[in-house]
């Protein structure tokens, strides 16, 4: 077991952080840690909840074949043991420091000709995410970009300079410095890795595990029960940015890969709980619309470059729009422990506000998806003030199957947003059962919304806005041709 160190990649050298030593505590941020140092100032902290994109940085890493991918993400709800075997790029590091003046990286230089930076603040988060653009070799058309810069907010309105200048970079793709000292950092990976076991960190103030193998995560849950559970860290970062709240104890089990693939067979879909929601997303978008509508919306593509499905749905978030969707799929959560595996549907999964089955010494590791017939159609929808990075105001995931009649003979109609739980519109569902699919059937069962649901009002919106939208909402996933 490693003892209170973590090693990744820095301007071409292994930096390690000693953080018995060095005082620093083991949930501080990738942000607040840059920013220690006057020379690496230039990301900025905006919101601190992974909104707004000015502290993006870009994580270089090995993928399962030995290349290196990059990933731009959202520093601020980034901890630092996260770098650990991986390569940290930051906006200074960009230009070529070794001629007079610095030779801008393209990127940079097409922000500069296209004017794309106006106060700056934003600036270096937004070159970051097109620099990321730009080593995986993005297609420029207007939809990519739009969707990969949308996590980058511009509070002057520079968005048509900033889309010109992505796009004339990505046209004009060329080998730069990284390309160029890409063996040099794979094999400072690869020494990394080599020596690497389970982390565990332990300070004044916190411990902090970072186990690599599904094994050693269910012993270490089982022997701390009271461990907040990593995987991602999206969601704990914004509570310790916001309210001061840091965990005593904290179990990261975002670097197990054993729960990392996505396979299928002829009954499921499997997903490891520690996929990143953009890998799950790049793969519903061929094998699972339905989950691929949910996804195109879901944060920002720093954000689900971090976060993970188990952590999204273990969250249960009553507006999560994940839940409603597995509700749809009629998908099954596996659950382990140190003593066995067991299965429940993700209906049986949350039991309560922000609150599943999941006990002391569990974790989730699979999602097991079934294979949707031919008959049946799932669909998405939600409402929310912003279309991207936003969270629902309320949203609707929907799965309807037709007899030989063409008359309903199975409906879900899965609510996020309308009460303390994602919830299913039960008396509705009952009064479309073996009914044709038409205005007057709809329109009258829709009618009924308000005998499964009494919302809340709250900053988001009235109880009496919720019910009046779920009921437009049924009509129109219902009557969509």
């Amino acid at each position: 077991m490693n003892k209170n160190s973590i090693e990744f990649v820095q301007n071409n050298r292994i930096v390690r952080i000693d953080f018995a030593e060095s005082g620093i505590r083991p949930s501080t941020t990738v942000l607040n840690y840059v920013r220690q140092n006057p020379e690496t100032r230039g990301t900025k902290e905006g919101c601190a909840e992974g909104d707004c994109g000015a502290c993006t940085v870009v994580i270089g890493e090995l993928d399962s074949n030995g290349n290196l991918v990059y990933k731009a993400v959202d520093s601020c709800v980034m901890f630092l043991p996260s770098l650990h075997g991986r390569q940290l790029i930051t906006v200074e590091d960009l230009a070529q420091k070794s001629h007079n003046p610095d030779k801008l990286h393209p990127v940079q230089k097409s922000m500069v000709e296209e004017h794309g930076s106006q106060c700056g603040f934003c600036t270096p988060g937004f070159v970051m995410s097109q620099f990321a653009m730009f080593k995986n070799e993005v297609t420029p058309d207007r939809k990519t970009i739009v969707e990969s810069l949308a996590g980058n907010l511009c509070r002057c309105t520079g968005y048509e300079s900033i889309f010109r200048a992505t796009e004339k970079t990505l046209l004009n793709i060329t080998s730069d410095h990284f390309s160029e000292n890409e063996s040099d950092v794979k094999a400072l990976l690869g020494e990394i890795h080599s020596r690497t076991k389970t982390i565990e960190i332990t300070t004044k103030t916190q411990q902090y595990w970072l186990p690599m193998s599904l094994k050693e995560a269910l012993t270490l849950r089982s022997k701390h029960p009271d461990a907040v559970i990593v995987s991602g860290s999206t969601d704990i970062a914004v509570r310790q940015n916001k309210m001061f709240v840091y965990a005593d104890k904290i179990l990261d089990i975002s670097k197990i890969k054993e729960i990392k693939s996505i396979s299928s067979n002829h009954e499921f879909i499997v997903i490891g709980a520690g996929t990143i929601l953009e890998d799950v997303k790049k793969y519903a978008e061929m094998h699972i619309k339905a989950l691929s509508e949910v996804l195109s919306h879901f944060a920002s593509l720093q954000i689900r470059n971090m976060a993970s499905i188990g952590g999204n749905l273990c969250n249960a978030s009553p507006v999560g729009d994940l839940i409603p969707m597995m509700f749809a799929l009629k998908a099954n959560a596996v659950i382990q422990s140190i003593e066995g595996k067991r299965v429940v549907s993700f209906e049986e999964f949350i039991v309560g506000y922000r609150k599943s089955c999941l006990q002391s010494n569990e974790l989730l590791v699979e999602i097991q998806i079934p294979n949707i017939p031919s008959n049946a159609n799932v669909s998405f929808r939600k409402i929310s003030t912003r279309e991207h990075v936003d969270i629902s105001t309320i949203s609707l995931a929907t799965r309807i199957e037709y007899d030989s009649n063409n008359r309903i003979k199975e409906i879900i109609l899965a609510f996020g947003g309308m009460a303390a739980e994602p919830k299913r519109a039960t008396k509705v569902e009952q009064l479309m059962i073996g009914k044709l699919m038409n205005n007057t059937s709809v329109e009258e069962a829709a009618g009924h919304v308000f005998e499964d649901f009494t919302p809340i009002s709250d900053a988001r919106s009235t109880a009496e806005y919720r019910i009046n939208v779920a009921k437009n909402l049924i009509v129109n996933a219902l009557l969509k041709k």
